[in-house]
């Protein structure tokens, strides 16, 4: 089957990170553990994986601000992979203190595996195997485009002691060549070290792919829209975004004010000189997209709806209230990107505020859309458009996502815990849904599952957080609080087998398995 056969037929899947799997190195990666859950996966009958983006986080630890949006987190790459190559040794793993099994402690992480993982890299021209070597070889070469880059990108702000490129020597910033050429011999070694964790990250990512594959499981990407302007992105292609002289945002990305804030939310991503990226063909879109579809087998894409609309904010401005609507690049750059790459299969997420011409791009382009049940049971009377019955086929509906809370901590939202919520509204909505399911609410999260997996919608994706019933404690992000997300995590005896038999049983019953 498929990828895009999946998106079509009845299929279910759940959302989860690889720093949420389990393993004793601090934080989930993509070793034995991750094989691990695939096998535990295909045990419930989940056919898909769906993952947050890869890239390597930088402030905040998010995932959706990356130092660059073609190259992965060498977090992610597994130790104990890399001690099966010869390339560490017991003692450089063991070595390593005691880490929280149930959350990330980023800090403690960022202080103690980087250290391990140089040493591998140091190591690599010694002690890799002809094959292993081999396999690198070909990779820097196919990766060229942006491999070199960077690496050099990463030696540099390493070297200006982690500041953003704005603020390095204007040479360098400015990306005089023969300042580059100067800083590709004085960091050679740190940038072959670039280089290293790139291919090992890639190395054991085919090789966990490659075992979804067997177990017939799909990998469904995430790819931002925007792109941090502190990223080895901006900094080579300055011409693509809406920069002044010294490579400084003029205007950033967010969304106006709603229900949610009075003030909106002020992303500060750089945004897009669309009619440059008109005039090259898409090429750095068509890079993107191509480099994505050679990682996963489908594609979410983040915030649909700024190819036809995006909100742009003064960059002066520290709030998103005075921003101002601007017309997207449209079906343009999808058209472009399935002339050189063919048809691919993309999930639109298409929250928030949607117009008409949002829903119009979509659906000319065919892409699912997605659907919270959260929301279905918001307000005293929820339009049809978020009424599980009503969904369409061709969409993709949630129990929540990364940015919601769990289901469990959705249902007992205490007020002042929950700012957007008065407690009139949770009680309204615990009342709607033990209604609408006739049900005590003891069991919410299996409630939402169950329905999620009755719609009509072809797919069906729920986080592991809703299928553990696990609270607010588990929630991954909090939309605009700057610290504290992402560091999620769960441990093997939390996902029992009467859980597994559980998901496995309703996921046949509606006809995905």
């Amino acid at each position: 089957m498929t990828a895009s056969s999946l998106l079509r037929d009845r299929s279910a899947g759940i959302l989860l990170h690889p720093t949420s799997l389990p393993g004793r190195f601090g934080i989930g990666d993509i070793g034995p553990e991750a094989h691990r859950w695939l096998d535990h996966m295909a045990a419930m009958s989940q056919r898909l994986w769906q993952i947050l983006p890869l890239g390597p986080t930088g402030y905040g630890d998010s995932p959706y601000q990356t130092l660059s949006t073609f190259a992965a987190n060498p977090l992610l790459v597994s130790l104990e992979g890399i001690r099966e190559e010869g390339l560490l040794d017991d003692d450089a793993i063991n070595g390593l203190p005691a880490f929280p099994d149930d959350h990330v402690d980023f800090g403690a992480v960022i202080h103690h595996k980087p250290a391990v993982l140089a040493q591998a890299a140091a190591a690599f021209p010694r002690k890799a195997s002809p094959d292993l070597a081999r396999r690198f070889d070909a990779f820097v070469e196919a990766s060229a485009a942006w491999l070199d880059d960077f690496a050099l990108f990463v030696s540099l702000k390493s070297h200006f002691e982690g500041r953003p490129w704005t603020d390095w020597p204007t040479d360098a910033a400015r990306r005089d060549p023969s300042s580059l050429a100067a800083a590709r011999r004085t960091l050679a070694d740190a940038i072959a070290h670039v280089r290293v964790l790139q291919f090992l990250f890639h190395d054991q990512w085919t090789r966990l792919r490659a075992h979804a594959a067997r177990r017939g499981i799909a990998i469904v990407g995430d790819l931002p829209i925007f792109v941090a302007h502190d990223s080895a992105d901006v900094w080579c292609h300055p011409d693509l975004f809406e920069l002044d002289a010294d490579g400084r945002a003029t205007v950033v990305a967010g969304v106006p004010p709603d229900y949610f804030s009075q003030t909106g939310q002020r992303w500060g991503n750089p945004l897009y000189r669309w009619n440059v990226h008109a005039e090259r063909g898409f090429d750095w879109w068509i890079a993107r997209l191509a480099h994505c579809f050679s990682l996963v087998d489908i594609l979410r894409i983040d915030h649909f709806r700024g190819f036809a609309g995006y909100w742009e904010i003064p960059a002066d401005h520290p709030t998103a209230e005075h921003g101002h609507w601007m017309a997207g690049p449209g079906r343009a750059l999808f058209d472009a990107a399935t002339t050189a790459l063919g048809a691919k299969p993309i999930i639109a997420e298409d929250l928030g505020l949607i117009t008409p011409d949002v829903d119009e791009l979509r659906d000319g382009l065919g892409y699912p859309g997605m659907r919270i049940l959260q929301f279905a049971f918001s307000g005293d009377a929820p339009s049809a458009e978020f009424r599980p019955e009503t969904y369409p086929a061709n969409c993709v509906v949630y129990t929540g996502t990364h940015d919601n809370d769990t289901t469990v901590g959705w249902y007992r939202s205490e007020p002042g815990r929950d700012s957007t919520r008065s407690a009139d509204q949770i009680a309204r909505e615990q009342h709607a849904v033990r209604t609408a399911l006739s049900t005590s609410g003891e069991e919410i999260h299996w409630d939402l599952i169950a329905l999620s997996l009755r719609t009509p919608a072809a797919t069906a994706i729920y986080p592991l957080q809703d299928v553990l019933g696990l609270g607010s404690e588990a929630r991954m992000n909090v939309p605009g609080r700057e610290w504290g997300n992402w560091t999620w995590r769960f441990r093997w005896e939390q996902l029992t087998p009467s859980i597994e038999r559980r998901l496995a049983d309703l996921t046949a019953a509606s006809g995905r398995a």
